[in-house]
């Protein structure tokens, strides 16, 4: 059974989520199950544990060791300093992303994922562990993920902060809320890598390229703007029966339009919507005219037809 170590007492964030990440990547379940989680500052057995985090004052990826206290301790390319989650990610985070998404069978994304996780999740870690980025002094925000697995820590006078196995339960409280953070996180990103797949192939089979219509409604602007579509309208199934009409801005967070729905339409609904626009199934076109709706598919994409703009 493989031996896991991190040091005792008060834990932080870095060797939480980096215990959550070694868990996945591994495909272990609980310590005694088919591990032995080692939460100790004494040498001897840091030295002959199988993994080592956070303690032991060594850095050697092939040794498994990820302490990051000593001198001359790895930083990244820019300089901003590892914290242990950051070096375990390293060599761990792709195979624990891949991991999350085997059910899903999406493996295909782990590159990607697990590489901007790094990018936005696990730096962050390693910056405010380190109290240090390359822009200045780190100060964790309150409802930051370090602050929150923080508080996982008994108080001062609380039974279970004092004796050999101080915060060792809270410890693995803390890491079962991380490794929920990390499974979420995954998930989203997984469904915006797979949303934008469909985009792709939705696009690519369309009749029209200023129109894109979709048999479900995903996350559709992203890939729009990433792989520079001429889109101007996206067409998909909503909730209640309708097929919603929704327009493209012309650039990320913007509430303007690319192509706003035409101007005579604005505010109208039902029959009067429908006279005016020539679509019997209209529904509704809201009064800034930047989303709309039909009963049909046919419906709505006849909308966007009607509302791209005169050529020539």
């Amino acid at each position: 059974m493989p031996v896991l170590a991190t040091h005792s007492g008060k834990f932080h964030c870095d060797e939480v989520f980096a215990y959550a990440v070694l868990r996945l990547a591994l495909g272990l379940r609980a310590p005694g199950a088919d591990h032995v989680l080692l939460r100790t500052r004494k040498p001897a057995p840091i030295e002959a544990a199988d993994i080592v985090w956070d303690v032991g004052t060594v850095f050697d990826a092939a040794r498994n060791r990820f302490d990051h206290h000593q001198r001359g301790a790895p930083a990244r390319e820019d300089g901003t300093p590892f914290s242990s989650a950051g070096l375990v990610w390293q060599v761990y985070g792709e195979r624990a992303v891949a991991r999350l998404l085997e059910a899903s069978g999406s493996a295909r994304f782990a590159p990607a994922i697990a590489q901007e996780l790094d990018r936005k999740l696990v730096r962050r870690i390693d910056e405010v562990d380190n109290g240090f980025s390359v822009t200045g002094p780190v100060q964790d925000d309150a409802l930051g993920l370090a602050a929150l697995v923080g508080d996982f820590n008994p108080a001062w006078d609380d039974a279970d902060a004092n004796g050999p196995t101080a915060g060792d339960a809270a410890f693995l409280e803390a890491t079962a809320f991380a490794e929920g953070v990390l499974r979420r996180r995954v998930d989203g990103l997984r469904g915006r890598h797979a949303a934008e797949a469909s985009v792709l192939a939705a696009h690519g089979a369309g009749e029209d390229p200023r129109i894109l219509v979709l048999d479900r409604g995903m996350p559709w602007k992203g890939a729009v703007f990433a792989h520079d579509l001429p889109v101007l309208f996206a067409v998909s199934p909503a909730s209640n029966g309708n097929w919603m009409l929704d327009t493209m801005p012309p650039e990320p967070g913007s509430f303007a339009q690319r192509q706003p729905l035409p101007e005579e339409w604005a505010g109208l609904q039902e029959g009067e919507l429908a006279a005016r626009s020539g679509v019997a199934d209209a529904v509704f076109v809201h009064v800034r005219r930047f989303v709309g709706a039909a009963r049909s598919r046919d419906g709505a994409v006849e909308m966007a037809r009607r509302s791209l703009p005169a050529e020539g």
